[in-house]
Parts: structure tokens; C-alpha cells; sequence
């Protein structure tokens, strides 16, 4: 199984998610279930049919975390020191250098990215262009309008 980088926050997100669903909504799923069985014939019973299929939702998700969790390395930003090269947990400011427009990105893992909070997953086109570049570096992107052309300004 392939490790997958995390954050301390993103990791404790994910717990705190699996621990919801197991300890809140397991047994809520489990109180609609005996509630739509005492309603009687079960072969036309839609609490039952809905209630079975929001079981079977969450156990999957609770699946899903378990075994995303078990293959976390959880990488703390804060503990970088070197900041020459980019790498997971790091910030970074690149420039389009056809329109001259700046942004500014943390580089996390695919769980805990958010492009509109300005954090993106390694996974991401962009990312896999920038990672391991140095400051001052050109990279380029290969975008669904074509290829794109950044600058590494900072990173840190």
C-alpha cells in the first residue's frame, strides 16, 4: 500500500471524521433501522430501504478512513528546516509568466487540499511541476488549455 503524506491537522481531521461516524452516526443508523423494522413489512418499508442504504454509506466511508489512516506519514510543516527545495508541507508563491498573475499555495496531501483556501494536493498537475524546485526555478504545466509557463518566486 502506497504512503500518503498528511499534516498533523489533516491527520487529526480524518480521525476526528471516523470517530464521528463510528460513535454518532453508527448508532443513529442503528436506531433508524429498529425504528423502520417496528414499522412492520419490510419488503415496502422506505425508512427501512433508506435507512439500510445510509448504513451501508457509512460503513464504506468508515472503510475509506481506516484504511487511509493506516497509510499516513504524517509530515509536520513546522519541522522543515531546509526550504531550498519545495516539498510536502511547504508554501510557495509561483507566477504565470504569461499574464504576471501571482499565487500563493501550501503544498498538502490530497485529503486536506482546498485550491479556495489556498492549499493544493501533491497529486495536482501543478504540484508535480513545482515539487522539488528551487526558488527562482521556470516549470511547465501542462493545463487542459495547453501548456503554461510559472516561475517559482518563493517558498517557505
Amino acid at each position: 500500500m502506497e504512503k500518503m503524506p498528511i499534516s498533523p491537522k489533516g491527520f487529526e481531521l480524518l480521525q476526528q471524521e471516523l470517530k464521528r461516524l463510528k460513535n454518532e452516526e453508527r448508532p443513529k443508523i442503528i436506531k433508524m433501522i429498529e425504528f423502520a423494522r417496528s414499522l412492520g413489512d419490510l419488503s415496502e418499508n422506505a425508512e427501512y430501504e433508506t435507512a439500510k442504504d445510509r448504513q451501508s454509506f457509512n460503513d464504506k466511508r468508515v472503510n475509506e478512513l481506516e484504511t487511509k489512516l493506516s497509510s499516513c506519514v504524517v509530515i509536520d510543516p513546522n519541522s522543515i528546516k531546509n526550504k531550498s527545495k519545495l516539498v510536502f508541507g511547504l508554501s510557495f508563491e509561483i507566477e504565470d509568466l504569461d499574464s504576471g498573475e501571482k499565487k500563493t499555495y501550501q503544498l498538502l496531501g490530497p485529503e486536506e487540499s482546498n485550491p479556495e483556501s489556498g492549499s493544493i494536493s501533491i497529486e495536482a498537475p501543478l504540484a508535480r511541476g513545482v515539487l522539488g524546485r528551487e526558488q527562482g526555478d521556470e516549470f511547465i504545466v501542462q493545463t487542459p488549455s495547453g501548456p503554461k509557463e510559472y516561475v517559482l518566486n518563493r517558498i517557505f
